[in-house]
């Protein structure tokens, strides 16, 4: 973009406007899109070495590390998560200024604020990490940025939901209700879906059972 010389009234006006539901969509699909991709291509052309365990039962679809870790997936994966990655740090920031502003006369909701910011850096620092060190490349620093990213996202989503229900109790404005409500049924979701993975997961590698045909 360029950018043309600011007079003294200019200065301050904004180069750009971008609306927020169009920002978080795009930042959301990169990885989304960057995930499908590395899924269907594993599919197609790893199908043998995706599904492959250690205990030589074979999955039945390719685990996300595993269709993550081969190439050319593994660099798919990282580009769109580097571009996914950055607008998040933004957007944590974002979020938290908007905090800030709602509950500043609540040193207590303040504090969950600074924790849900911490949560959401440490988030998306976990996935960079589990991203760019691959299950195949050194097992155990993907595996701790995997628990590092699943374990502040939950903590985020907690936080994110009681800051939500506070501000819910003042709003008037609709948007913000079902807004609340939306996060609270996807936080319900998300901890139903991490419960059901480290049961198959704990499950899978305990006894080794082979599929059912």
């Amino acid at each position: 973009m360029l950018q043309g010389p600011y007079g003294s009234l200019d200065r301050d006006r904004p180069l750009l406007r971008l609306p927020f539901t169009h920002f978080a969509v795009g930042t959301v699909l990169l990885a989304l899109t960057g995930l499908i991709a590395c899924l269907v291509m594993s599919l197609m052309y790893h199908f043998k070495e995706s599904t492959y365990t250690h205990c030589q039962v074979p999955n039945y679809l390719p685990s996300i590390s595993a269709s993550i870790s081969l190439v050319p997936e593994r660099y798919i994966w990282r580009c769109c998560i580097g571009l996914h990655s950055a607008p998040r740090y933004l957007v944590a920031a974002t979020y938290f200024k908007f905090y800030r502003g709602r509950l500043a006369r609540s040193p207590l909701e303040l504090l969950l604020s600074g924790l849900t910011l911490l949560c959401s850096l440490a988030e998306n620092t976990g996935l960079l990490l589990l991203t760019y060190v691959a299950s195949t490349e050194t097992y155990s620093v993907h595996k701790n940025g995997f628990i590092v990213f699943i374990g502040s996202s939950l903590l985020h989503m907690l936080f994110t939901c009681r800051l939500w229900q506070v501000i819910s109790r003042y709003c008037v404005n609709p948007e913000e209700v079902t807004s609340y409500r939306w996060k609270v049924r996807l936080f319900l979701l998300s901890v139903s879906c991490c419960l059901a993975a480290a049961y198959f997961f704990r499950r899978h590698n305990k006894y080794c059972e082979p599929g059912k045909s």
